[in-house]
């Protein structure tokens, strides 16, 4: 990838760069919008955090090889880099999408109170 921005190139994309990326709820949501979209415009995305957060959000997945951003202008488009993560970790992104799916719309799991003297 030869543009300004600091994108991996498919053979450099690592599983722990990539769950690490995915191990963050604001940037599943990102992931999961992305994924649902297409190649969306970064001010078009729906998540509750400040602009200099969702930047940060936005690094982390482009720089683990999760996303594609192609600057246009002054605007940035991104995208999921599907067709990469697809032929390094085949199936880790469907898994991934319908397990935050699965969570969102069901919620955490209840946690169960450890009992006295086994912790």
């Amino acid at each position: 990838m030869h543009t300004d921005l600091d994108q991996p190139a498919r053979e450099q994309i690592t599983l722990v760069g990539v769950l690490h990326a995915l191990s963050d709820p604001t940037r599943l949501a990102v992931l999961r919008q992305l994924d649902a979209r297409g190649e969306t415009l970064c001010g078009r995305l729906d998540v509750a955090v400040a602009k200099s957060t969702l930047s940060q959000h936005l690094r982390v997945l482009r720089e683990a090889g999760v996303t594609m951003t192609r600057p246009e202008g002054t605007q940035r488009w991104l995208s999921v880099r599907r067709d990469d993560l697809e032929a390094t970790f085949p199936g880790l992104l469907d898994v991934v999408l319908a397990a935050a799916a699965q969570t969102t719309e069901v919620g955490p799991a209840p946690t169960v109170p450890m009992p006295m003297g086994t912790g």
